[in-house]
């Protein structure tokens, strides 16, 4: 248990050190120093895991208890940390797909001129990350969950000199303010009902809720993930996030923050078991979330909001799993998603590394000969979300898949068609980027792009392996289900089980298979030697459905309008005039007593003699009754 402290106490301590020393270090040695801090992380979260594995069932829940934190009359919350089978997984891939991110980042923004302070931000980040994941209750948990928050908001607007920098990273913090709103109702919520916030009585406990007290956790709950894991309707935070650092949207959209949502749905799993209800509300949203989301991303210009709306898409799945019962599925996909999407970024960012930080795939092009490792990488990433066996999604994906097949039909044909569109506009987007025609030399002006530094290829290099080969970690058959095996005995009787006939099992996966091979022979076909088609990049899409523009006329434009009406009108004749009114009112009185208060002897001996008379037939009459 020592070993998981210091799982969550190497980041912090680098976050200290970078904090203290990181100009010093200077540029690579701060890189180097923070690379160090989570790739220590790493090695003592693979500790951790070799000691629950050596253990069986509830011995594999441990729980470190460090001080209490705060404590009000019989309500103790405490700083302690949680391993666990889930919990493992967790920080076993957000460490390592961190390190590999940082050791990209000290390439990639070499020559910066706030570098130290960028993986200062990293490290907090990764802390961050680590407390939310480990943390034994929802108060603790909750700071993790606003410590990415925090560093999410740094991050994405860390080119502040950029004007839509900015504004992304303040459109990212007040879109997750509306999701924390759900984590905290549901947690006074729980406390109400189980008069406690420990995930060590609050799980087991959990039978005690009726099922409309579970419904009604479960929505809140989901209300928080929703923001953190950008689904319907709070996910437009998400595709701007992108103006932030190519390693930033690396590491938000991959290992740390926009997995939390999924996380915390599938940690408190025996609740959501309890609402059968809300469990299918989660389930359309995130196949909705999903097909929208590879819709708009089918005719994006901009490599990175290609990757961004692909990474919303994916958490629709992720959601899917959640809401049919699919708990093991959708953290396998988590840790399948987490490979192949932080190498789609990473390549990404090595495009527009080699490209003078252009973005927009139409002046791309012909790169795959220039630079053969990124492209490869990327083509391996491509296969792997797509779902083309044997590579990594096509395991992943398709145990999503069936499940929403045995939940409900409907769920799973818009899943597939989903899967259809992934294929298709990552196709799109490797033909378009690294095929074709050369259309570059007005962004380089005259200089051929060149392959990434090797301290930014080696990532690639390892992260495609990994996305190649993650799908074994839980094959669909008999003693090679070991993510199953690891993590059922903590979703226990909440995992759902369908069933389905023999034929069903072998015709699923065939159809993903098809799906996949026909959503590449689609991109190949339409996108091989050509840059730009208009009929198939309508408007609506381009513009993400338009609902971006909704929220602007709707909520920002129709929230300054307010901010102006109140301005011009409230506050002036409301709110000035109810103190206006009030000084007025005590004006007037006090001129009644200005009257009353004369300064003459005179006038004072008449109104005393009056007031002798009137207590004297006051007494006269109550003595005649």
């Amino acid at each position: 248990m020592v070993v998981l402290g210091l799982v969550v106490g190497f980041p912090l301590l680098g976050f200290i050190l970078l904090l203290a020393f990181g100009r010093r270090m200077g540029d690579p040695g701060a890189g180097w120093f923070g690379t160090i801090a989570v790739a220590s992380s790493f090695v003592a979260a693979v500790g951790t895991w070799i000691f629950l594995l050596a253990k069986h069932g509830s011995n594999r829940t441990q729980v470190l208890h460090l001080f209490t934190w705060f404590q009000a009359g019989g309500f103790r919350v405490n700083i302690s940390f949680r391993a666990d089978p889930l919990s493992v997984v967790m920080i076993l891939f957000v460490t390592g797909v961190a390190t590999l991110i940082h050791l990209y980042s000290i390439g990639y923004m070499k020559r910066d001129a706030r570098f130290h302070q960028f993986f200062v931000y990293l490290n907090l980040f990764v802390f961050s990350m680590l407390v939310l994941v480990t943390a034994n209750n929802l108060p603790l948990t909750f700071l993790g969950w606003e410590g990415v928050g925090a560093c999410s908001y740094w991050l994405i607007s860390f080119w502040f000199e950029r004007p839509t920098a900015a504004s992304a990273g303040k459109k990212a913090f007040i879109i997750n303010r509306i999701g924390d709103m759900g984590f905290m109702l549901g947690t006074f919520l729980v406390f109400m009902q189980l008069h406690s916030v420990s995930y060590s009585k609050i799980l087991p406990g959990a039978h005690q809720l009726s099922t409309g007290t579970a419904e009604a956790i479960a929505l809140l709950f989901f209300l928080a993930a929703a923001g953190k894991s950008a689904q319907l309707p709070l996910f437009t935070w998400l595709l701007d996030a992108m103006e932030g650092p190519t390693p930033v949207s690396a590491l938000i959209h991959a290992a740390t923050m926009v997995t939390a949502g999924v996380y915390l749905m599938a940690r408190l799993s025996p609740i959501l078991a309890l609402a059968h209800a809300a469990s299918m509300t989660i389930a359309i949203i995130g196949v909705i979330t999903a097909f929208v989301a590879a819709m708009a991303a089918t005719s994006q210009t901009d490599i990175k909001k290609i990757v961004a709306f692909s990474t919303v898409s994916q958490l629709g799945y992720m959601m899917l799993g959640i809401g049919t019962g699919a708990y093991v599925a959708a953290i396998f996909l988590m840790v399948t998603h987490a490979f192949y999407k932080a190498l789609i970024f990473l390549s990404s960012g090595s495009v527009i590394h080699s490209l003078d930080s252009e973005q927009n795939i139409r002046k791309m092009g012909a790169l795959a000969k220039l630079m053969p490792i990124t492209a490869w990488t990327m083509i391996i990433a491509w296969l792997s979300i797509a779902g083309v066996p044997p590579f990594s999604g096509f395991f992943s994906k398709g145990s999503i898949l069936e499940d929403a097949f045995g939940r409900n039909e409907l769920l799973w044909v818009v899943g597939v068609v989903t899967a259809l569109l992934t294929a298709y506009y990552m196709g799109r987007l490797v033909f378009v980027v690294f095929y074709g025609k050369a259309r570059w030399q007005e962004v380089t002006h005259g200089h051929d792009p060149h392959e990434s530094p090797r301290i930014m290829t080696i990532p690639l290099i390892v992260l495609a392996i990994a996305a190649a080969t993650a799908g074994l970690l839980n094959l669909p058959y008999s003693g090679l289900r070991f993510l199953h095996d690891w993590l059922a005995p903590v979703f226990g009787s909440s995992l759902v089980s369908y069933h389905l006939s023999s034929t069903e099992k072998v015709l699923l996966p065939a159809t993903d298979a098809v799906v996949a091979l026909l959503g590449v022979l689609f991109a190949w076909r339409l996108w091989r030697n050509h840059s730009e088609r208009r009929e198939l990049e309508p408007t609506i899409l381009i513009r993400g459905w338009y609902i971006d523009t909704l929220y602007d006329k709707t909520f920002a434009r129709g929230g300054t309008a307010l901010a102006k009406f109140t301005d011009r009108v409230i506050d002036p004749t409301v709110i000035d005039g109810a103190v206006g009114g009030v000084a007025w009112l005590f004006r007037w009185v006090g001129g009644l007593g200005k009257k009353v208060q004369s300064g003459l002897v005179r006038s004072y001996l008449l109104i005393m003699v009056a007031g002798i008379v009137v207590v004297v037939v006051y007494v006269l009459v109550s003595a005649a009754r």
